[in-house]
């Protein structure tokens, strides 16, 4: 059975109900949506929501593993930046290291679930896809 899981962006651009039966909710991303939840009605439903998926086994939770991946593929994005710029490092975007830190940890993390990446985040997913092989696909062609 292929299995599909969300970026943070994706999740919160489209309704629950729409997401498909085989649908794997990424801890990651829960901790994203629980982080910027507008008051604690939202980020209490969130909690349910997570226990639910842990509960029902279709929560990916990053391992050991996982973290040490995420890491080699920070560092081979941060190199191929460094290579493109002939040797000079650009800074990127306060917060941008943030959100590419976590979305590379979702990728790896799906990887090992067999679980295609959705989202409309495109450009660095696929970035991160060249260095970590992982199923990938657009929200915006996958929800059609």
């Amino acid at each position: 059975m292929a299995y599909f899981t969300c970026d943070t962006s994706t999740i919160i651009s489209r309704k629950l109900s729409d997401l498909p039966d085989n649908f794997l909710f990424s801890s990651v991303v829960f901790m994203e949506l629980m982080a910027s939840a507008k008051d604690d009605i939202l980020r209490k439903a969130y909690e349910r929501a997570y226990r639910a998926y842990q509960k029902d086994g279709a929560l990916i939770v990053p391992d050991a593993d996982d973290w040490l991946m995420a890491s080699k593929v920070l560092y081979w994005l941060t190199q191929d930046r460094r290579r493109n710029a002939r040797g000079y490092t650009p800074r990127l975007k306060p917060g941008a290291a943030q959100r590419m830190a976590l979305d590379v940890l979702i990728a790896v993390s799906a990887r090992r679930y067999d679980a295609t990446v959705i989202t409309e985040n495109w450009d660095d997913f696929k970035a991160t896809q060249h260095f970590c092989k992982f199923k990938l696909a657009k929200g915006s062609e996958f929800f059609k």
